[in-house]
């Protein structure tokens, strides 16, 4: 069963993910921030993701809500995110933020970017 948050954004933030944007939140004493992805166009492959945390909503995001974490999606990136999930990884080899997403096609070598 698909969880509501899901369904509003398209976009599946894991409980690694959510855990680790609410303990930065918590470490800037902020609960007024969302997480926000977007599509952007650039990067070798065409278009690239950003992540970053934002306190503005724009007209006609989707939010959805992960364990506290407010996720926010602008309505043009919807379509590109639509089944993706953003899941936080911590081993030896690399740190960070990772993008799941099958609607790309392709990415370049620095996995920044995707067709």
């Amino acid at each position: 069963m698909t969880a509501p948050s899901e369904v509003a954004t398209g976009v599946v933030l894991t409980d690694a993910a959510a855990s680790k944007a609410k303990a930065l939140l918590d470490q800037e004493g902020r609960d007024d921030l969302s997480l926000r992805i977007a599509v952007q166009p650039g990067g070798c492959a065409g278009l690239r993701y950003q992540l970053f945390f934002d306190d503005r909503q724009l007209d006609g995001d989707v939010i959805g809500d992960f364990s506290g974490v407010k996720l926010a999606v602008d309505r043009k990136s919807v379509p590109y995110l639509s089944g993706a999930s953003i899941d936080f990884v911590d081993t030896i080899e690399k740190q960070g933020f990772t993008i799941d997403n099958p609607n790309a096609t392709g990415s370049c070598a620095c996995g920044d970017s995707f067709n």
